[in-house]
């Protein structure tokens, strides 16, 4: 059979996965966004379904002094004795620590903290009931640091030391630690999450080393390579029921030349083999494609298909996401009914707030967004719409404003210092259908009265200049429901009906 890369499409970077029994579980990095940590649950490897986040608590995650591409830094997740832990950094406070719960669809514990510096820790549990904790070292790097742990404090049983700088290559990091067989395997990723990304292996007969490394790394690596997925980085292995090795890892979809990708890293999936002196191969011979054909899978992939969130239910869906916190005076369900309510906070989309803010990943080249919104604001100032988000500086909205001289529709692009309303017009209607139409190189943004109605074409934006290369950091586009006062609380409320997300290519 064959399938298609990437597994995870969209902002879904820094992948951890364990296995039990049937059932495998995944988890992402997740920065400056609220709840912490997509958590994915899979049968076959190929087709996940969000079961919700592991941080879910302020008691578990405090974002509020989060920078964009701050906050929540690589997990890594693992099964032992009954229990599941995941383990990650905050790198915006707190540092290193890791939660456990006995039902990843539940609640998580509260944190436990292990004082040992760095970043993307690794839980690794012996055969004789050791745990290892391994870290890459803080932005300059020098390689894998471990302690022995108390599981149930977090304490140190021993000393922080320096197990392996890897081959060479910058920013070595994403430690992970696995017996197989007689050998400790140790799996970094190199060469920093851009187009230089590699992984790299070593092994050694004890689990603090000393490491030998592969003689044929990187085993998997994309540099310099003419391919539609680039950056591949950053993985970990899975011994699926059958025996066969699997291996998830992040890459990144450029969407022109120069090179840019504004999806954010993604989360792919590729076979592993071992040669005869055991040593695993990812891929082919290092490198995947997006169609991926193998022997050993039997799962269907399904395509990803619309979706329609008329917030009818009691909770948000779990692919919703807020900015640096859980301000629930911003929002309501029961405001409305069969509405999302946003009241708009003195934040505005420019500044490291927390402002009135729902948004979802854009996961696809060409997709179209679209929100019936009912606004009557009274007081100057008081604007709600939809975003096409990446950061605090680079984002374009489409939404009512009520300025001085009336209420008006405004198309609005902010480009590192430079921004404009560059569309405007009165407006008196009490609702309006806003859209986002996603195209691989730019958006369309539009607006209708009626859902039956022609939308009309409103504004345009370049992706280019919502991606990494331009914008810079470690996430991906948000396409975002929001409201603002524009630096005073709003009273107005924000009614957002339903939102369409709707595949296109």
């Amino acid at each position: 059979m064959h399938y298609t890369n990437p597994v995870i499409s969209g902002f879904h970077p820094d992948p951890s996965i364990c296995r039990v029994g049937e059932d495998y579980y995944l988890v992402t990095s997740s920065f400056e966004y609220y709840p912490g940590v997509p958590l994915f649950h899979s049968k076959d490897l190929v087709n996940w379904e969000q079961l919700g986040h592991v941080l879910t608590r302020t008691e578990q995650l405090d974002l509020r002094n989060a920078r964009s591409s701050g906050g929540i830094y690589a997990p890594t997740i693992r099964y032992y004795d009954g229990l599941y832990y995941m383990t990650t950094t905050n790198v915006s406070g707190g540092g290193n620590f890791y939660v456990y719960t006995d039902d990843p669809r539940g609640e998580w514990s509260d944190p436990i903290y292990v004082d040992q510096h760095g970043i993307d820790p690794d839980l690794f549990f012996d055969e004789d009931g050791s745990v290892y904790y391994t870290t890459s070292n803080d932005a300059f790097g020098q390689g894998a640091y471990q302690s022995r742990i108390d599981l149930k404090t977090g304490k140190r049983l021993s000393d922080v030391t320096l197990i392996w700088r890897g081959t060479g290559g910058q920013y070595p990091e994403a430690p992970h630690l696995y017996r197989i067989g007689e050998w400790y395997y140790l799996m970094m990723a190199e060469g920093g999450t851009e187009y230089g990304h590699m992984v790299t292996m070593a092994r050694s007969k004890r689990p603090d080393g000393p490491f030998e490394s592969c003689p044929h790394n990187p085993i998997l690596t994309h540099r310099s390579l003419l391919k539609s997925i680039h950056a591949t980085g950053h993985a970990d292995l899975v011994e699926a029921a059958d025996g066969s090795w699997w291996a998830v890892f992040l890459g990144i979809r450029p969407a022109g030349y120069p090179n840019y990708h504004h999806l954010g890293r993604e989360t792919f999936l590729a076979p592993v083999t071992w040669t005869e002196d055991g040593w695993p191969i990812i891929g082919n011979n290092g490198t995947v494609d997006e169609q991926m054909e193998v022997d050993n899978l039997c799962a269907q992939q399904v395509k990803v298909g619309s979706v329609r969130d008329d917030f009818d239910a009691t909770y948000l869906a779990s692919y919703w996401s807020f900015l640096r916190g859980n301000d629930q005076a911003n929002r309501s369900l029961t405001e409305k009914s069969g509405c999302l309510t946003l009241f708009g906070s003195a934040s505005t989309l420019n500044e490291l707030g927390v402002p009135a803010f729902v948004g979802r990943r854009q996961q696809h080249f060409e997709c179209r967004a679209r929100v019936h919104l009912t606004f009557v604001p009274e007081r100057t100032g008081d604007e709600a719409g939809i975003t096409a988000y990446m950061n605090e500086q680079f984002h374009y909205e489409i939404a009512i404003m009520q300025t001085q001289s009336g209420r008006k529709l405004i198309f609005r692009r902010r480009i590192g210092s430079m921004w404009k309303v560059e569309n405007e017009m009165p407006w008196s209607d009490d609702s309006v259908i806003l859209t986002v139409q996603a195209h691989k190189t730019h958006y369309e943004f539009g607006f209708a009265s009626r859902e039956e109605e022609s939308e009309v074409p409103f504004g345009r934006g370049e992706t280019r200049f919502l991606s990494t290369e331009a914008a810079g950091g470690f996430t991906g586009v948000f396409i975002a429901m929001y409201a603002t006062g524009n630096g005073t609380r709003s009273e107005t409320p924000a009614h957002f009906d339903w939102f369409d997300y709707e595949v296109t290519e």
